[in-house]
């Protein structure tokens, strides 16, 4: 399975994480955020994936809530990851090879919801400012996988721009959106399953 992904699924708002204490300041601004990526319905992005040997990869996302999701990978990466709303399929065209999992039991849950709540889950451990930036950090404490996650959002605006992956082991993975279009329309097709393929 594509690392990326395979963090994202065990640290993005899974698991427990320990007590917080969140200031007004905070829960207000995890209360924008979730409200800025309630708002979001479909979007196009490209995006630029830096692993932890340095490997750079490539693609486009297409999101379509709530539930669906397209991750194309540019080549000569042969991954594809798609949602349909109820699986996500993360594909490997070049061995033919498939790993499926339930929307349900991935963090991607929360994402691609029609009503995102930050401030409810448990694993979000933190909120911080740059310029031109809110950051919001969550930990996994899953027994399957530990690790963290910062993720970036433009401020003001609140468009999601970055995540970037630090696992138990400390290996990092940044995954970068960029000419992100929101509201567009996007056919039903691309986030069909069949079989171990896809719809082109």
């Amino acid at each position: 399975m594509n690392r990326a992904f395979a963090c994202l699924f065990a640290v993005v708002f899974a698991g427990s994480a320990s007590a917080r204490d969140f200031t007004g300041t905070d829960k207000t601004d995890l209360d924008r955020v979730s409200a800025a990526l309630s708002a979001v319905h479909t979007l196009r992005a490209e995006f630029t994936q830096i692993g932890p040997d340095g490997k750079l990869d490539q693609g486009v996302v297409y999101i379509k809530k709530p539930g669906e999701m397209r991750f194309e990978y540019a080549a000569p990466s042969p991954t594809l990851v798609v949602c349909d709303g109820l699986d996500i399929a993360v594909f490997n065209r070049a061995l033919h090879t498939v790993d499926r999992y339930p929307l349900s039991a991935t963090p991607l849950n929360i994402l691609l919801s029609d009503h995102a709540n930050l401030g409810g889950s448990n694993a979000v451990t933190g909120i911080a400012h740059e310029p031109g930036a809110l950051i919001v950090k969550a930990r996994s404490n899953d027994r399957r996988a530990t690790g963290d996650i910062a993720i970036v959002f433009s401020d003001p605006g609140l468009e999601l721009r970055q995540w970037t992956i630090t696992d138990a082991q400390g290996l990092i993975t940044t995954v970068s959106l960029r000419n992100a279009q929101q509201g567009i329309d996007l056919p039903d097709s691309i986030f069909a399953l069949r079989g171990n393929k896809t719809q082109p």
